[in-house]
């Protein structure tokens, strides 16, 4: 299934997910499909089906797998009272190949696809290294072929590839998942996220959240910087493709810089502070730019700031999912992209 269920890829406009009525995004931000090989065993065994490295021909097979899997896993999971899942729109398909182009441009090494019979894709794992961060952007199966060993086939292959580095994704809690991901040695925190419609009465006024600007290309040294002290890694060509489908706004100030993407429905896509005011003062310009309901996710423990302005702006808090790391603590003041972590 794809990310936290307030789901835009439902996670992901991550660069374009889309966010159900209630909040629940469709298609990204936390790992798509973990519940691969999850389920009971298939009908079928792996037999025929090859592991082997993306190619970009492959890109709308594993589309079309992609959605398929994360369908059925929003329907499975559906908490009562949600509305049915949809399927992906023709938009945010176009978006999740356009995301995987990228990542099969810069580490095509890090991107694997189960294949069988005339090449068509039953299954996926998309890991990116930058530095010494390896992260994981996506991973499914499709329902029909889990229980058959081919997830575990494309976890040992884009681990192998994270040869040793320290590493993070945005995790279901579908049990042979979360298994699967502690036994590779990552660690499982709680994440929360927060959805509803923002009470435009609790907007702090705008000398509140002054210093904050439009940000450009010219801010990205410095970004990478920042992401360096708070996850291990700069996002490099990450905020390139971000910069382009985004608005980005930053703080400047010494000792008080930050940045967060937002995107075309006020959500903020992904958010790095060195100091937790400033922080929240880019959180409340996100919240501001919401239209309609809106989302803010991937809120782990060591980041209450956001519980705190979320709750401020009168949003419904819960938990779900986990953000799962090696070698590393939950970053903060940091809220994660689904895609980009």
């Amino acid at each position: 299934m794809d990310s936290v269920r307030a789901n835009a890829e439902r996670t992901g406009s991550e660069p374009a997910d889309e966010v159900r009525a209630d909040g629940v995004r469709v298609d990204g931000v936390r790992v798509e499909g973990e519940q691969a090989d999850g389920g009971p065993a298939g009908p079928r065994r792996a037999e025929g089906v090859r592991v082997r490295l993306m190619r970009e021909d492959d890109l709308p097979s594993a589309e079309r797998a992609s959605g398929i899997t994360f369908l059925e896993g929003d329907r499975s999971t559906r908490r009562v009272g949600e509305p049915e899942p949809e399927p992906r729109s023709p938009a945010a398909s176009v978006q999740w190949i356009d995301r995987m182009r990228h990542f099969l441009t810069v580490d095509p090494a890090g991107c694997w696809v189960a294949v069988e019979g005339d090449e068509e894709v039953v299954g996926f794992a998309i890991s990116q290294n930058r530095d010494r961060l390896w992260y994981l952007a996506t991973y499914g199966v499709l329902p029909g072929r889990q229980g058959s060993g081919i997830g575990k086939r494309l976890m040992d292959a884009v681990l192998a590839h994270a040869d040793g580095r320290q590493g993070i994704f945005s995790s279901t809690v579908h049990p042979a998942a979360t298994r699967r991901y502690r036994t590779a040695g990552f660690s499982l925190h709680p994440q929360m996220r927060m959805v509803g419609t923002v009470d435009r009465a609790t907007l702090p006024a705008t000398a509140a959240v002054a210093g904050l600007d439009e940000g450009h290309d010219g801010d990205l040294e410095w970004m990478d910087r920042l992401d360096q002290d708070l996850r291990g890694a700069g996002h490099g060509p990450d905020h390139l493709l971000l910069l382009g489908t985004q608005r980005l706004v930053v703080s400047r100030a010494n000792g008080r810089r930050g940045y967060v993407y937002i995107d075309d429905r006020g959500r903020a896509v992904l958010l790095a502070a060195a100091h937790p005011e400033t922080a929240q003062h880019l959180l409340w310009e996100a919240l501001a730019s919401a239209k309609g309901r809106t989302l803010v996710n991937c809120v782990t423990i060591a980041n209450e700031w956001a519980v705190d302005v979320g709750l401020a702006a009168r949003l419904d808090l819960g938990q779900e999912g986990y953000i799962a790391v090696r070698g590393m603590e939950p970053p903060a003041p940091y809220l994660a992209s689904g895609h980009f972590l």
